[in-house]
């Protein structure tokens, strides 16, 4: 296990763990733009626990390296599905936002 590979992760964990903080603590600039991408507000706890199950599945990983692999897949899948549900928003301007967070995953399973 390489260095880079560990710091990667434990970044994208870190970074996947405050979204998830963001969405569990109602933060506002987290939380108006779900309401206007039309993100029912029921769903904002699964997808807070979704990004902090994979956040700690990356972490898990360190060790147990087959489930980091699936945090990191499945962290790439979420993100995907932010990235969509922003482009049906046609709010084009905040597309960044879920790529931010999803680069270091995908950069931590290139280096798996």
């Amino acid at each position: 296990m390489s260095t880079a590979y560990v710091v990667v992760t434990v970044l994208a964990a870190v970074m996947a763990g405050f979204s998830a903080a963001s969405v569990f603590f109602r933060v506002k600039w987290v939380v108006e733009p779900l309401a206007e991408y039309g993100v029912p507000r029921s769903w904002w706890t699964w997808l807070g626990t979704a990004k902090a199950a994979g956040a700690a599945g990356l972490l898990v990983g360190l060790a147990v390296p087959v489930i980091g692999l699936l945090a990191g897949i499945g962290l790439v899948l979420y993100f995907t599905g932010a990235v969509i549900t922003v482009l049906r928003a046609r709010r084009y301007a905040h597309i960044p936002a879920p790529l931010m967070y999803a680069a270091p995953v995908v950069a931590a399973l290139a280096l798996t």
